[in-house]
């Protein structure tokens, strides 16, 4: 894969490190068939405000935004948005401004949630917030604050939430090669890959990478808002249009793409004892901070499936999306339902 062609900025801390759980690892050794092998790609380590997948993202969608002489970024995000962080923490690093339109999602009234982790770094970072009611059109509060910005004089450039296009999931067919390479460089054969899927463009860039490649790496994403039928759907198309921009669009198939939306809960950004145990155990274990919305939940799905032997015999890579920060905004959550 030629990536350099699509002229992005490097800003990210890459590679990121692919290590061992050895403790993690241990404590799923208890199915019938001996559990899986886990080991951890570290992309909350990317570097960026906390670091986080969206980085990668964002070193492609940076890229273009400079080459169309953008002066502000304009994106959105649930109030507890890492994507959001990462965007502000960009445009400061390149002198931008940054525009941002935090959806109420979750419906949380806590003041931690709507005021600390996160959002109290998008203030820091010197973005400037609107909030809208959960449910609204953000695609249509995107267009209207683009025009806003247009109209005193600036050049807006529009990043959906996640920096889930075509561009952003290059970030993750780049980080599929460097996945490749550096198992291949540890002589590790790798069975699977996990990671959250929620806007799309982590796991499509993933698979579009891998099937670019011709690497035999099946990916499992582990929702954490929409019903299997529809994440399957987007992830599809998306990863199937980043391979039509790399050039190959036909080695992206169907059957390539899987969601197991299981383990959502009651909702995006709402969590549950087994999410908080998931984090537990993680921490515990081997010193790993997940996130409550994304790494949290993929985490929760991956611990439960091994332990009904879903991956017995396997070596497991499980993505870390990052999103740390976001656990300031669930302490009141947190308290007194860790064991």
């Amino acid at each position: 894969m030629h990536l350099a062609r699509f002229n992005p900025v490097r800003f990210a801390h890459l590679p990121t490190p692919l290590e061992p759980l050895p403790r993690l690892t241990e404590a799923l050794a208890g199915s019938p068939g001996g559990g899986p092998m886990v080991w951890i790609k570290r992309d909350d380590a990317t570097g960026l405000a906390g670091g986080g997948n969206k980085t990668r993202k964002l070193e492609y969608l940076l890229g273009d935004a400079l080459a169309n002489d953008a002066t502000v970024l304009v994106t959105q995000g649930a109030v507890q948005s890492n994507h959001v962080r990462q965007t502000a923490a960009a445009a400061a690093r390149f002198g931008l401004g940054c525009e941002v339109i935090l959806e109420h999602r979750t419906g949380s009234e806590a003041h931690d949630y709507n005021r600390s982790g996160n959002v109290l770094l998008d203030e820091l970072l010197g973005a400037r917030i609107r909030t809208v009611p959960g449910g609204t059109d953000m695609n249509q509060a995107l267009a209207e604050v683009a025009a806003e910005v247009a109209e005193r004089g600036e050049r807006p450039y529009v990043i959906p939430g996640g920096g889930s296009n075509i561009i952003g999931a290059l970030g993750y067919a780049e980080c599929a090669l460097e996945l490749v390479n550096q198992a291949n460089e540890l002589g590790l054969e790798v069975d699977r890959i996990v990671t959250a899927t929620g806007s799309a463009g982590t796991h499509a860039g993933l698979v579009a990478g891998l099937a670019v490649m011709g690497a035999d790496i099946p990916v499992l994403g582990i929702g954490v808002r929409a019903p299997k039928d529809v994440q399957e759907a987007n992830v599809f198309r998306l990863a199937q249009d980043t391979a039509d921009l790399l050039g190959h669009r036909d080695r992206v198939t169907r059957d390539m793409v899987v969601a197991n939306t299981d383990y959502v809960g009651e909702g995006y950004g709402l969590i549950d004892q087994a999410v908080i145990d998931a984090l537990t155990l993680a921490a515990r274990t081997d010193g790993i901070l997940l996130d409550p919305v994304y790494s949290g939940k993929a985490m929760k799905g991956l611990i439960d499936l091994a332990r009904k032997g879903e991956f017995d015999g396997e070596t497991v890579v499980f993505l870390h999306t990052g999103g740390a920060q976001g656990l300031f905004g669930y302490q009141t959550e947190l308290e007194g339902r860790m064991g």
